[in-house]
């Protein structure tokens, strides 16, 4: 049974950093990409960053760029997020997700994710 927990949200200040972690169990963790989605307050689930099975490779969304950083853990079956610089508007339920392959075209597609964790809330105040 693949499960990824993510934890590390919180409350923070605008301007300020969090770090998130993802572990994954049940799968051969350097076997897939893995991802970062976001869903703010009413609004829809959006793509926030992706990295490839070894981390040579990683895309980030535009408003994240220069902010956000991801990483992975082969050894430990962990992925990371370092957010820095933090706004309101990155306010949100942060979830880790699993693809076993991607491409250059789908990568921010969260139709092309095959496991989800069960959300983060980040909470960023003004």
């Amino acid at each position: 049974q693949v499960q990824l927990v993510e934890s590390g949200g919180g409350l923070v200040q605008a301007g300020g950093s969090l770090r998130l972690s993802c572990a994954a169990s049940g799968l051969t963790f350097s076997d897939y990409c893995m991802g970062w989605f976001r869903q703010p307050p009413g609004k829809e689930r959006e793509f926030v960053t992706t990295i490839s099975w070894r981390g040579g490779r990683t895309y980030y969304a535009d408003s994240v760029k220069g902010r956000f950083t991801i990483s992975r853990d082969n050894a430990k079956n962990m992925v990371y997020l370092q957010m820095n610089s933090l706004k309101p508007e990155d306010a949100a339920v942060y979830y880790c997700a699993a693809a076993r392959f991607l491409s250059n075209k789908d990568y921010y597609l969260s139709g092309s994710f095959n496991y989800w964790g069960q959300g983060t809330q980040v909470t960023v105040s003004s």
